[in-house]
């Protein structure tokens, strides 16, 4: 699939079939895996206008979710991707009983696509608005500032429901990652999503995961966001990355910093990749805040790396982890919160 054909594939994960850069790596596990040559794929030039149906739902369990689809609204909400220069229209449609709206951090837009009562660009109960967002690509100010592109690792909210910033609604599940990306980005394999959000993840139960599936030497992409009242610490065992825009070095010169915690408050968004098992192999990796009474009071998951024979060593499914164990597709079983490319 082209790119540039856009499709509903695409925003669910940015499947890619593009043509692009071709490289051979080496991926190295542990003793015990074996090493692969992978291919690396990048992001093409954005320009594309797209077009998508999304909506705002009641979950049976009293919650609120986004969703491309009626009756599929998840926890996150899906992932919309787009590359630096690309506009995205969004019919958004409220099928709740109370107002709601679409706020995007990080990309254009004009006050009418704001997704505030303040400005009157919320929806209605049963309503439907059209926000549209744009991206650009970095380049030089007619005074010769330097103006950023669009590209990172973003997300959106409600900001009406409960309170006119949307306090309710945050609470309740309403939000969702967004990524733009540069021309040349390496893709990853999969992404998945994590929502630090007040004390819990994903606002799923406490010591409930959710939990992430790969096999040794996937390139697996994380999306790391917080909402609520308090600040974490995002810590990952046995993977690092690059705190800098993509998460990854440019070579060996890139000055920065490789880390594996980083100190996250509310509305605050990164990412990065890893080769999942790179140097430590198959393992169940925990995920957790490191405020040390967050992760007691259960703000904690698995990034469950198999071996190519499905095996993970030393690791016994068990509640309550088990049952948001992702299964071997990569998909965590909420719908927007995993996404295979």
């Amino acid at each position: 699939m082209d790119r540039r054909g856009f499709n509903r594939r695409v925003l669910l994960g940015g499947a890619v079939a593009a043509t692009s850069l071709s490289v051979a790596i080496e991926t190295v596990g542990a003793s015990g895996t074996a090493s692969a040559a992978a291919q690396v794929r990048t992001a093409p030039a954005g320009g594309v206008v797209r077009h998508l149906k999304m909506y705002a739902e009641k979950l049976p369990d009293g919650q609120m979710g986004y969703g491309f689809e009626k009756g599929k609204a998840s926890i996150p909400g899906p992932l919309i991707e787009l590359n630096e220069g690309d506009t995205v229209h969004i019919e958004f449609e409220n099928t709740m009983d109370v107002a709601a709206s679409l706020h995007v951090h990080g990309l254009d837009y004009e006050i009418s696509s704001d997704g505030t009562k303040l400005n009157k660009s919320d929806v209605e109960p049963g309503g439907t608005r059209t926000y549209t967002w744009r991206t650009h690509a970095p380049g030089a100010r007619k005074d010769g500032t330097w103006r950023a592109g669009s590209a990172g690792y973003w997300h959106y909210h409600d900001h009406v429901v409960g309170t006119e910033h949307g306090t309710g609604g945050l609470r309740k599940g309403l939000y969702g990652p967004v990524i733009v990306r540069r021309k040349g980005d390496v893709l990853p394999d999969k992404t998945v999503t994590v929502v630090f959000n007040d004390l819990l993840i994903n606002n799923k139960p406490a010591h409930s995961g959710p939990n992430f599936d790969a096999t040794v030497g996937d390139r697996v992409e994380f999306v790391v966001i917080t909402h609520g009242e308090y600040y974490h610490t995002f810590h990952m065992h046995g993977h690092r990355w690059a705190d800098n825009r993509t998460g990854l070095l440019t070579g060996p010169d890139d000055p920065s910093q490789v880390i594996d915690n980083k100190i996250v408050g509310p509305a605050d968004s990164f990412g990065f990749q890893v080769i999942a098992g790179e140097g430590v192999g198959a393992g169940a990796w925990m995920y957790h805040c490191h405020v040390q009474s967050h992760s007691d009071m259960g703000m904690v998951g698995l990034f469950l790396v198999r071996r190519t024979d499905g095996t993970i060593p030393g690791y016994e499914p068990h509640e309550p982890h088990g049952s948001g164990t992702a299964d071997a597709s990569g998909d965590s079983g909420e719908s927007g919160a995993s996404h295979e490319h």
